[in-house]
């Protein structure tokens, strides 16, 4: 991709101005949504970010362990915000029943972004207890990790969890490729190289060999993002997997994420649709 100004494409924050209001919106109606519903929070590790909440669906049995559960990954490039900016994020799927998982964990330049990998890979283990059925969801980096936790080998992560612990993954403007962003300022904080970005990057990585990927990217994001998002779909797509790519009408980077708070979104809807709900 020569001649591509990967600091413009991937610069979210110079490319949309308004995303301190946006922002500071998620924030507000995180915590509102948190009054409103205190989630179970669980510890995945030892560490204070290494914590999940977990928002049960309205008339959920907080013991059912045979229903699915969905994830949401939040993004920040790796390197900023915790799950407490998104718990309206589950809002959507809450209000039909479904319940929503939102993890944290540490951030870059304290640990590398295979660190983070790792410990979603440990945040999914924890969650097995509550259900063998997770459908991962995330934005922007949580794109990525929602990416490379379909694509773990959970049998050989650890043996005693489902091989398909993971059924399905909806990446909403991902990050599937990490070799563009090794120029950037973005990679101040990740530390990246040529080999360390490949070997993050899930569109590099064996294809999952079961369960469906769905990777959306706001309309109006960059070239970049699109074509990020195009080309895992056609990779774990010719690779045998069920695959869709798809764009959110009118949406920036930072609004992409909003239909997950509406119930009657399509984005939602297609979300419970892989929950089988």
């Amino acid at each position: 991709m020569t001649g591509v100004d990967y600091e413009v494409e991937y610069n979210n924050r110079a490319r949309v101005p308004e995303n301190p209001e946006l922002m500071a919106g998620w924030a507000r109606d995180a915590a509102a949504y948190r009054e409103q519903r205190a989630p179970r929070r669980i510890a995945y590790g030892p560490g204070p970010r290494h914590v999940i909440d977990v928002f049960a669906g309205e008339g959920q049995n907080k013991e059912q362990s045979d229903a699915p559960l969905v994830v949401f990954i939040h993004g920040g490039y790796w390197q900023a915000l915790d799950g407490s900016w998104f718990s309206h994020m589950a809002r959507g799927l809450n209000a039909h029943g479904i319940g929503v998982a939102v993890p944290t964990y540490d951030l870059c330049p304290q640990v590398s972004v295979a660190d983070i990998i790792m410990q979603m890979r440990e945040a999914m283990r924890e969650l097995a207890e509550l259900s063998g059925r997770l459908i991962v969801s995330g934005h922007s980096a949580g794109g990525h990790l929602a990416a490379c936790m379909l694509a773990t080998d959970w049998k050989a992560y650890d043996e005693y969890l489902p091989p398909q612990l993971v059924s399905a993954a909806h990446a909403i403007s991902g990050l599937f490729d990490l070799l563009p962003l090794v120029p950037t300022s973005i990679n101040k904080a990740l530390g990246l190289d040529e080999a360390s970005a490949r070997a993050a990057s899930p569109l590099f990585w064996q294809p999952p060999a079961h369960g469906s990927l769905d990777a959306v990217v706001g309309e109006a994001e960059s070239a970049e993002y699109h074509r990020q998002s195009r080309s895992i779909v056609e990779a774990w797509g010719g690779a045998g997997i069920a695959t869709q790519f798809g764009t959110v009408p009118a949406a920036n980077h930072f609004t992409a994420i909003a239909p997950l708070a509406d119930p009657a979104s399509p984005m939602t809807l297609r979300l419970k649709e892989l929950a089988g709900r």
